[in-house]
């Protein structure tokens, strides 16, 4: 007999001398707390009643709180997955007009209104393409005198090139490696970064030469190469050979240029969708990119709404009906968000009562820190909060697209800055019917030059209106430059039509029938922006009450 059934025979025999039966036996629990347990009845004001017996919900509780949590990860769902949405929009409207990966389309007469653009400028030459790593790495040759970012497939960025790049400017070879590769890679001669996507998006700009875009496009063809990497070529040493470390393969020092498109004036959309078809495109990318390339919290998120890496996404109609509010409520919070109409985010640049915000100095770059400050020389990082902005991140890529360091820094004379204003000095959203003006004061801190562009609340693209570059600022291309003051501040105009002894330069023509809003640009700003010692007027309106 084992010791443990001796001690329970011996507890038996305990409880019969007591007098006291075995299963009868009074043994005292302390009571279970409230706060642990689920009334039979619970009372919801999006639900209503929720029964339930003794902690098990009844069918039809069940069926509502399913409802329920598909409904809320739906609206999770397009709230967080704008970003990566948003790029696909960038692959299919390049597919749309014939631009295949490791091609370029450019704007050799800068982007006007025609093309469908989140936020894009009137000011600066764009060249960009979509770099297919599925093969291998790939070598990408970037041209002189220009500002651009590699960004992955979710708008992660990868690297910097030209002026805040590693090649500071001078153009360089930059080699991109896909996830997952375990080859070889060289020991030098490029600047090496790693994609967690196999396809990576390049976004560059480049600077009008005499107020012409022609210079600067004419060298983006000229230095632009993207070619596969040869393993054991140039970056490679013959000692590595030796040893067994690396192939050796021939040098190869002339590379065909790729094939250029030109979009200027061409009518094409890139900007994502607003409804249940965003669910389709998300559908569509995520079938496209190695599960790796996920975030693990994010694609939780879709897959809770039946979106999934290799299955199939076919909704019933109880999902559909359910998905098509989740989207209309998310995209109502997105558009909040990217508006910036939502105080408690505190996007405000200078103070809640102006309308220039920017939602990247709330959460930085990463979308986790407000950018460092620079003193002396050194970058001094703010406190870590451990946590992601989330409604920074919905309302810059609602709004905007491409993100870098190098758009959310302090340091001075590199780079471009931006400010957001949607509302004038009263609280109320621009109305294109109305005239308003804005004065900025002397000495705008722009060391390469400054401008101001509108577009349209829906789209987010640029305002068509009879102005073709719906803009105004230092330079004199494609518009004429802003007329100053006499006291040295210049005063901007937006009116459907310009105003009587108004400088053609200084007014921005908006659509009586549409809403607005603007950005401001400061390229290479100084520090007086930085200090907040300079700070731009408000909009008063004028005329259209």
């Amino acid at each position: 007999m084992t010791r443990r059934t001796t001690i329970s025979i011996a507890i038996i025999l305990a409880l019969s001398v007591s007098g006291l039966s075995p299963a009868y036996a009074e043994v005292e629990y302390e009571p279970i707390p409230e706060f642990l347990t689920t009334p039979d009845e619970v009372e919801s004001t999006r639900l209503g009643t929720l029964t339930f017996k003794d902690g098990y919900p009844t069918g039809d509780t069940a069926q509502k709180v399913q409802d329920e949590l598909d409904y809320l990860h739906g609206i999770e769902t397009f709230m967080n997955t704008i970003q990566v949405v948003s790029m696909h929009g960038f692959y299919k409207g390049f597919l749309d007009i014939g631009v295949q990966h490791n091609e370029v389309l450019l704007f050799e007469e800068l982007m006007d209104a025609h093309s469908l653009f989140l936020t894009a400028n009137a000011d600066t030459p764009y060249f960009l393409s979509f770099i297919d790593l599925n093969d291998g790495p790939m070598v990408v040759e970037t041209p002189p005198n220009v500002l651009g970012i590699f960004d992955d497939m979710w708008f992660r960025w990868v690297i910097d090139f030209g002026f805040p790049g590693p090649d500071r400017g001078e153009g360089g070879r930059y080699l991109l490696v896909p996830p997952g590769y375990d080859g070889v890679l060289p020991e030098g001669g490029y600047y090496v970064a790693h994609s967690r996507t196999n396809r990576v998006f390049m976004l560059g700009r480049a600077f009008l030469e005499d107020n012409d875009p022609k210079p600067p496009m004419d060298t983006v063809k000229e230095y632009t190469k993207i070619y596969p990497y040869v393993p054991g070529g140039t970056g490679t040493s013959i000692g590595s050979f030796l040893l067994g470390e690396a192939p050796i393969a021939g040098v190869t020092t002339e590379h065909p240029s790729p094939r250029f498109v030109n979009g200027t004036g061409v009518s094409f959309n890139t900007i994502p969708p607003n409804d249940f078809t965003h669910y389709e495109w998300l559908h569509e990318v995520i079938q496209m990119e190695p599960a790796s390339s996920f975030d693990v919290e994010l694609a939780g998120q879709a897959a809770a709404i039946g979106i999934v890496k290799g299955e199939e996404f076919n909704p019933d109609e109880r999902m559909r009906r359910i998905l098509d509010e989740a989207v209309a409520v998310g995209n109502a919070g997105a558009r909040t968000l990217g508006m910036g109409a939502h105080p408690r985010d505190h996007f405000r640049y200078y103070d809640e009562d102006s309308a220039w915000w920017a939602s990247l100095w709330a959460g930085g770059y990463d979308f986790m820190n407000p950018p460092g400050v620079v003193e002396d020389g050194e970058i001094k990082p703010l406190e870590d909060k451990g946590a992601r902005m989330y409604h920074s991140r919905t309302s810059w890529f609602y709004t905007a697209t491409g993100v870098t360091p190098a758009m959310i820094m302090r340091l001075e004379n590199i780079g471009s800055q931006y400010l957001i204003a949607n509302v004038d000095s009263d609280g109320n959203p621009f109305d294109g019917a109305k005239t308003y003006k804005l004065d900025l004061p002397p000495d705008i801190p722009a060391a390469r030059f400054w401008s101001m562009t509108v577009y349209d609340n829906q789209s987010r693209g640029m305002l068509q209106t009879s102005q073709r570059y719906p803009r105004a600022g230092s330079q004199t291309y494609p518009s004429p430059a802003a007329v100053e003051n006499e006291d040295g501040s210049t005063t901007i105009w937006f009116a459907p039509e310009q105003p009587e002894g108004v400088e053609r330069g200084n007014w921005i023509e908006t659509d009586p029938k549409k809403g607005w809003f603007t950005f401001l640009r400061l390229y290479f700003p100084e520090k007086a922006f930085f200090d907040k010692s300079w700070r731009p007027g408000e909009f008063e309106l004028v005329s259209g009450d």
